[in-house]
């Protein structure tokens, strides 16, 4: 089970810090991701993580302003979102899957989403 906490809103140029919480002891089994979407599109790939937080990918929109990273003994995935801008303004998933993979379909599970508001 998946949980994403750390939504909220941020004027644009700030930052915010998600976290997600896995329940269960194979954590460090999966490859982890955070996807958006924002009302009337369909969600997107932010980024992705490896199991051992040695690889990670990231979405074209976000490359130099967004980070992934895990905590393998906490059992927590995080994304620093900098320079914020209006157009990230959406419901952020964590997700879990075998790999990093860009496609929604290639996640296993899914957390609850968490809004996030950018103003301009």
């Amino acid at each position: 089970q998946l949980q994403a906490f750390g939504g909220g809103s941020v004027q644009a140029g700030g930052s915010l810090r998600f976290s997600c919480e896995a329940s269960g002891q194979t954590f460090s089994s999966y490859a982890m991701g955070w996807f958006r979407q924002a009302p009337g599109k369909e969600r997107e790939f932010v980024a992705a993580i490896s199991r051992g937080g040695t690889s990670t990918r990231y979405a074209d929109a976000v490359k130099g302003r967004f980070t992934i990273s895990r905590d393998n003994a906490k059992n927590t995935a995080y994304l620093q979102m900098d320079s914020a801008k209006p157009e990230d303004t959406a419901v952020y998933y964590c997700a879990a899957g075998a790999s990093v993979l860009t496609r929604v379909g290639g996640y296993n599970y899914w957390g609850q989403g968490t809004q996030v508001t950018v103003s301009s």
